[in-house]
């Protein structure tokens, strides 16, 4: 399992989400919603220091990372983060680890 942010998604973050080095960006399961991995669940995102890391990865000093709480969602796969540029949102997918 490993976590992939395009240059795009960096921008966006940095942009929308305030986020500057030293940051922490956390992805996390949350109820509600649906994704291609868990019916009745979706893919959260919020700015918070780090509890129990399962994985992270650091880009420009700003850590994204997935807690051990939460690593049940992504089981056997990469999760990849890129952005729409038409509509200036994220986009999700998962691949197959």
């Amino acid at each position: 399992m490993k976590i992939v942010v395009s240059d795009e998604a960096v921008n966006w973050f940095k942009e929308e989400m305030e986020a500057v080095s030293g940051d922490s960006i956390r992805f996390f399961a949350r109820y509600g919603g649906a994704s291609p991995l868990h019916e009745g669940f979706s893919l959260g995102v919020t700015k918070e220091e780090p509890d129990e890391v399962a994985v992270e990865k650091e880009i420009d000093g700003i850590r994204y990372y997935i807690e051990y709480r939460d690593k049940w969602y992504f089981i056997e796969h990469d999760l990849h983060v890129d952005l729409d540029s038409k509509v200036n949102e994220l986009v999700y997918t998962y691949e197959k680890a």
